[in-house]
């Protein structure tokens, strides 16, 4: 017999761990919005394509998130506004890729900055490790950040194509982990369905 909980969502659409679909905790969104972003100053101005927002986007959609983008602006206060604009749209998850490196105009973790309310420089540190693992090890040149505007996810990513890939390597297992527990959500604990 199914029953139905006080929000009338029957039992039948819990996955098979007794877990709510709306996460690990019941905390999180049923499905995860968000945003690519690629920053290029050329790719913006239409000198080359933007390669590395289409792999990012496949790659979010991959991690199970619904994905707007890729947006492509240009380095600088762009940056800001972009962001800015997508944690006020509702997104759970706004991932850059460009303007992470030490060149004069690579000012994204300086725009970056400027939005978010904490960091948390685990991620970032583990992407960069993973850079170095893979063989890059221009991968610890990068110096992009990844924290919290709210309960909105922001992760800079490098701009190629490589640095994409080895970020999202990282950052996937736990994107949805990451965004319960910004709202809010309890620590999972193995084999303990959560309370309801």
């Amino acid at each position: 017999m199914t029953g139905q909980d006080p929000a009338g969502q029957d039992e039948a659409s819990q996955d098979a761990a007794g877990q709510d679909p709306a996460g690990q905790d019941g905390a999180g969104p049923a499905v995860l919005r968000a945003l690519a972003i690629t920053v290029s100053n050329r790719a913006a101005a239409g000198v080359y394509e933007d390669r590395s927002g289409p792999v990012l986007a496949r790659l979010l959609a991959d991690a199970g998130c619904a994905v707007d983008g890729p947006l492509v602006v240009p380095d600088g206060p762009s940056v800001e506004v972009a962001l800015r604009d997508a944690v006020a749209g509702g997104y759970h998850v706004v991932v850059t890729t460009g303007g992470t490196g030490l060149t004069p105009g690579d000012l994204t973790p300086e725009m970056t900055r400027r939005v978010l309310d904490r960091e948390i420089p685990g991620i970032a540190e583990a992407i960069r490790a993973a850079g170095v693992a893979a063989g890059v090890p221009s991968a610890m040149l990068s110096r992009g950040l990844a924290g919290l505007a709210g309960g909105v996810l922001i992760v800079n990513l490098a701009g190629s194509t490589g640095g994409v890939r080895d970020g999202m390597a990282v950052l996937a297992p736990v994107l949805r982990h990451a965004v319960d527990q910004a709202r809010g959500g309890d620590h999972p604990r193995a084999g303990v369905a959560p309370e309801r």
